[in-house]
């Protein structure tokens, strides 16, 4: 593979190249992580921005029509979207379905658009492991917007605010109440939380379950990277197309008001920090797949099956084997 001549293909914004760099930095093969890093050693320095958007909800709130819709407003208005779909992997059998480009038929045709669905391959917090480095693509590529649609894992998922600049939660009507709103994780992450499918019979419940919630962010302690009114609750009909343009608009305010007061910037640093620390971690715990560790591991694991050992004592083997100390527990 040439590295340069993919590297030129994206920043000219090709999608195929694209496609296929994506594919590339997704690949748990050595040989392609290797041409990977040479990747983005060839892309550094491209200069563009694009304005990150974290989505995450409980299945079956209406993301991929609420990303469709909202996708297709952006296109309408000139801009290009990305969308980074995650779907759940099996925790049996490894797939996914991967039918997030199937949903959103419409965007899915549009040419200021590119879908890009992954497997999560039993990532915790929502996303796939390379999610983050998709995204870094699709900004060399040149888009404008990148939408990152998590699993919908609940309350815990919010690994996926720790690579984007805007983070949106989509809830359904009558789907919590004060007391929902105010526990910790998921909500304290979220910039706007959006309530979705404010049409029909459920518009009031959808208005009561806003004022619920906005009642709730009130409680919650202010963040240094918010200005006045924000975290805030919002309603908006995906199916209709009411309300977008209003989040966009407050969406927008928000990024341009961080970045004026710096918060902005800052926050991408602390980001990248985050994931050279993940990055570091997910490479210390590969080393464990290789011998001789693996098959110490696998000893060890053993014994702790049979109550030989407890769990602590067989980690501090492990460790002990890889700083080549002896363990005190042995």
């Amino acid at each position: 593979m040439d590295i340069d001549d993919l590297a030129s293909r994206i920043l000219a914004g090709e999608r195929r190249a694209l496609a296929r760099a994506i594919t590339l930095v997704e690949s748990g093969r050595a040989d392609h992580r290797t041409q990977a890093i040479a990747l983005f050693e060839a892309l550094k320095g491209h200069g563009r921005e694009s304005l990150r958007i974290g989505l995450s909800g409980t299945p079956g709130v209406g993301k991929s029509t609420f990303i469709e819709s909202f996708g297709m407003m952006l296109t309408g208005q000139g801009l290009k979207v990305a969308v980074l779909a995650v779907d759940p992997s099996s925790a049996r059998s490894g797939g996914s379905i991967l039918g997030d480009k199937t949903r959103m038929e419409r965007l899915s045709r549009d040419p200021n658009a590119f879908i890009r669905p992954s497997p999560s391959q039993s990532h915790l917090g929502g996303v796939a492991r390379r999610t983050r480095e998709a995204i870094d693509l699709c900004e060399a590529a040149g888009f404008d917007v990148v939408l990152i649609e998590t699993v919908g894992v609940g309350q815990s998922e919010t690994v996926v605010a720790e690579m984007s600049d805007l983070f949106l939660l989509l809830l359904a009507p009558a789907g919590g109440d004060e007391l929902q709103g105010v526990k910790r994780g998921i909500m304290e992450m979220a910039d706007i939380i959006l309530i979705n499918k404010a049409d029909g019979d459920l518009k009031t419940t959808a208005t009561r379950t806003c004022a619920d919630y906005a009642g709730a962010l009130r409680l919650l302690r202010k963040r240094p990277q918010d200005p006045q009114g924000f975290p805030k609750a919002m309603t908006v009909s995906a199916l209709e197309e009411n309300g977008l343009q209003t989040a966009w608009d407050e969406m927008q305010s928000l990024a341009d008001w961080r970045r004026e007061t710096s918060h902005f910037t800052g926050r991408r640093a602390a980001q990248a920090r985050f994931w050279f620390e993940a990055e570091l971690k997910q490479a210390l715990l590969a080393r464990l797949e290789r011998e001789p560790l693996k098959g110490l591991v696998r000893t060890l694991g053993q014994s702790v099956e049979e109550g030989t050992r407890t769990p602590s004592q067989a980690a501090d083997e492990v460790l002990a084997q890889l700083e080549g100390r002896n363990s005190p527990v042995a």
